[in-house]
């Protein structure tokens, strides 16, 4: 067997566990239900490590929307993991229009990709423009504008959304069929 004839599997179940599951975990801390740091060590690695690994395989198999999400989204938990660590380190001073501002970059980011999301299902869509949305409360919440609780709530849908489609295509990889729906969009028009 060649090189050319190895077949990826599909690593969105991957990179959607570790987004959604890591986003659970951080929005819990943000709603107020755990003051550990456990958010961002898994973040690091499940959250940021693993979706890495996912949009590298999305590469291999051609799919240019899962490579930019994934390792886009990837780095995301890394280097929050990251900038907070520095900070806890004492190295640097993370401050709240530094970290609203960044979130507005991504909310944008993340608006053109739920564009694109149109074309392949309506969990990606929800979890997209619940991710939009989410990091646009999260700039809120820097700037002093809404409590932390009010981006966590919203945030635990984002998660469990990406968590439901990870279980999808597990369940689509094992039993050949869409047990659990996602609602496919045609991707031609």
């Amino acid at each position: 067997m060649s090189k050319d004839d190895v077949v990826w599997a599909n690593p969105s179940a991957l990179g959607l566990a570790g987004f959604g599951f890591n986003t659970i975990l951080l929005q819990i801390h943000n709603i107020g239900w755990i003051s550990s740091t456990m958010p961002l060590i898994w973040g690091f690695f499940w959250g940021g490590m693993i979706q890495v690994i996912a949009g590298i395989i999305d590469a291999h198999r051609g799919d240019t929307f899962g490579l930019t999400a994934f390792t886009s989204y990837g780095v995301f938990w890394i280097g929050l993991s990251f900038a907070f660590l520095l900070q806890w380190l004492g190295i640097v001073k993370l401050d709240g229009p530094g970290l609203a501002w960044t979130c507005i970059c991504w909310s944008i980011f993340t608006g053109y990709m739920t564009a694109g999301a149109f074309r392949i299902s309506w969990v990606h869509v929800s979890i997209f423009a619940s991710l939009t949305i989410l990091f646009a409360l999260l700039a809120a919440v820097f700037f002093g504008a809404i409590p932390a609780r009010v981006a966590g709530i919203e945030g635990i849908f984002c998660g469990a959304t990406a968590v439901y489609g990870s279980a999808a295509v597990i369940m689509n990889a094992k039993y050949g069929r869409w047990i659990l729906p996602i609602g496919l969009l045609p991707r031609e028009s």
